[in-house]
């Protein structure tokens, strides 16, 4: 009875110990898997800000402008005038007094339990 326990117990602890080690070399891969990652995304945030940088040059109005200058002709590019953006006096202005009709209209509606929400629903066929 001793025997065949003792047995027992040295293979299970086998087993133990092979099931430690494999996990060791997992979490060991893993992390190999990690230290990849870190340094891939390290080299693609310095090549996005290297990129940042050649747009940031690009994209400067002395470096475009001789660029438009020789192909003015072909793209038909002019100087903004003032009136393409139009005026304050344009905007219409805001009504003196509100309408607070609609408004007194919808929250009588929802005192007396008509959902408007449905009723537009059902108008429109949905519902």
């Amino acid at each position: 009875m001793i025997r065949t326990l003792n047995i027992f117990l040295i293979v299970a602890s086998l087993v133990m110990l092979t099931g430690v080690y494999a996990l060791k070399f997992s979490i060991e891969g893993t992390a190999q898997e990690r230290n990849a990652l870190i340094a891939k995304i390290s080299e693609q945030e310095g090549q996005l800000s290297l990129l940042k940088a050649d747009w940031a040059l690009l994209t400067q109005p002395g470096h475009i402008e001789p660029i438009i200058r020789r192909h003015e002709a072909v793209i038909g590019v002019v100087p903004v005038k003032q009136e393409q953006f139009g005026s304050f006096e344009s905007l219409p202005m805001r009504p003196a007094k509100p309408d607070y009709a609609g408004m007194d209209a919808l929250f009588q509606a929802i005192s007396e339990g008509i959902d408007p929400i449905d009723a537009i629903l059902q108008l429109e066929g949905i519902e």
